[in-house]
């Protein structure tokens, strides 16, 4: 269950599925909270100058995470 639509990356459809369980593996994985993290990425995005934006050495690994995370669950489901 959860949410399935397709939406358009580069110009391709491809299916997009989200559900409540992403928070809660995501804090399984990786003891942190997605939402959190998603808020500490958010601060460091200057909107109105983004040569100001600044990332930190932490945002790298939140990116990592989200990524990492999302890929393995979604090839765990296809094997399902």
């Amino acid at each position: 269950m959860g949410v399935q639509k397709n939406i358009v990356v580069d110009g391709k459809e491809v299916p997009f599925k989200a559900s409540a369980a992403v928070p809660r593996l995501y804090r399984l994985k990786f003891r942190r909270d997605i939402y959190i993290d998603f808020a500490k990425l958010e601060s460091g995005i200057e909107e109105n100058n983004p040569e100001q934006s600044i990332m930190g050495i932490e945002s790298l690994e939140i990116f990592e995470n989200i990524a990492y995370g999302r890929p393995a669950e979604m090839a765990s489901a296809r094997t399902a």
